[in-house]
């Protein structure tokens, strides 16, 4: 009697009885897999209540601040417990920092000055970076205060190049950033071994320079951080991972303590630094989310999973494959057209719990050269640890998914894709 109800909910929600099968067809055979999740969420659900323990964690930690935010017990602890989390000398968690971009942008600003070298090691960094660091004119831009730039690309197998590293490094060169995701690229994600590794031949070439991780859409996916081996600085948004879908806005920075503090008086006033800034009643939802966030992960990463067994069964080139290690939680199809991406994005968008009767457009998003259309019927808006789906109107017309507060809802809307590509006729429901 339940999964017939279960089988006529989905029918309410637009799932053909053929997607349903074809669904829990692909969903039993990954069950190994999604136990191995449920390993390390589990060994980083008790690293995070670890850190709050340790942090003395009270009520009187969700208390809001306001004006200058002097002494602000909530946003000082958990400053201190992701410290703890990361395994670094300090953190700053702020809901003045308003994405990943910006929290980048503070931490590279904060930590180079005009004459030094800025250098990438994994390729072309994400494409709002472009305009922060200058590659592509802005005003603001690192290149317009004396900052230059250069990129190592990755290798064919998506692999550090690493004599092309110890080419590049020049006495100039003061800071070194790693892209952990992959962005708006169709390459492999690194993993935290290969980061590491990456950062120990670094440091042994000049143990002056700084390494800093872009970590967006990594946290909690592995059980441990490029900060557990020596990156300086790991950063990332809190509407994304570390969040857990219940962070309004933020984003983080941690690492060395010297860091950290160029990091805060950039973000403030030289002068001020860490010491101003009211957490403005957010700081429960900051540390009940990152409490959820191990869990939230691992519901997410088995949707990208799913995503990935779903569209290579039907002969799509996913990155990762069906069957590869995941680094974070983001899951890449490439569709070939304009039009396989724009349906993809238009079901995701209709599993939504809000706004699932708009049909996503795409447009010339603020950051990105080229029109990209984005599906998130999300309870907090540009929340991508939530169910989402965005990409560039270009080729290879890629639909980047991720996220999924449950798997539930994550498996629901990888579904609901697939229906949307089997109405438009991108692919066929016989073929099933």
């Amino acid at each position: 009697m339940s999964q017939i109800a279960i089988e006529e909910m989905y029918a309410e929600l637009g799932i053909s009885s053929r997607v349903l099968a074809f669904g829990q067809e692909i969903e039993q055979k990954l069950l190994p897999r999604f136990a191995e999740i449920q390993k390390n969420a589990e060994y980083n659900q008790l690293k995070v209540i670890r850190a709050m323990q340790k942090c003395r964690v009270s009520a009187e930690c969700f208390q809001s601040g306001t004006g200058y935010g002097y002494d602000d017990i909530g946003r000082d602890t958990l400053e201190e417990v992701y410290a703890n989390v990361f395994h670094t000398e300090a953190a700053l968690v702020r809901a003045q920092i308003t994405c990943g971009t910006h929290a980048l942008a503070v931490a590279l600003a904060g930590n180079l000055r005009p004459g030094d070298e800025l250098l990438s090691v994994s390729g072309k960094p994400y494409d709002t970076l472009e305009e922060v660091i200058g590659i592509r004119p802005s005003r603001g831009s690192l290149a317009e205060y004396g900052v230059s730039y250069r990129q190592v690309d990755l290798l064919a197998d998506g692999s550090f190049d690493f004599p092309g590293i110890r080419a590049a490094i020049r006495p100039e060169t003061r800071l070194v950033e790693i892209q952990r995701s992959k962005g708006y690229q169709t390459r492999p994600t690194l993993s935290v071994q290969a980061i590491a590794e990456a950062i120990r031949f670094i440091k042994d070439i000049r143990s002056d320079i700084l390494i800093l991780v872009d970590n967006c859409y990594g946290e909690f996916v592995e059980r441990q951080e490029p900060s557990d081996f020596g990156a300086d600085m790991v950063v990332g948004s809190l509407i994304k991972n570390p969040g857990g879908g219940l962070a309004p806005i933020g984003g983080y920075i941690a690492g060395t303590r010297q860091c950290i503090e160029n990091a805060a008086y950039r973000l403030t006033s030289p002068g001020l630094g860490r010491e101003v800034g009211a957490s403005l009643g957010v700081n429960r939802d900051f540390f009940q989310g990152l409490f959820l966030a191990p869990t939230v992960v691992a519901g997410a990463l088995k949707g990208a999973i799913f995503a990935a067994n779903i569209y290579e069964r039907l002969g799509f080139k996913v990155v990762p494959d069906g069957t590869e290690e995941r680094h974070d939680i983001i899951q890449a199809v490439e569709f070939g057209t304009p039009e396989g991406l724009i349906a993809f994005c238009e079901g995701i968008q209709a599993a939504a719990p809000v706004d699932s009767y708009v049909t996503p457009e795409p447009w010339a998003m603020p950051g990105y050269d080229s029109d990209v259309i984005m599906a998130a019927g999300a309870f907090i808006q540009g929340s991508s640890i939530e169910l989402s789906a965005d990409g560039p109107l270009k080729p290879p017309y890629a639909a980047y998914f991720q996220g999924g507060l449950t798997w539930e809802h994550a498996k629901l809307g990888i579904l609901r894709s697939l229906q949307r590509l089997a109405e438009k006729g991108i692919v066929s429901l016989e073929e099933l």
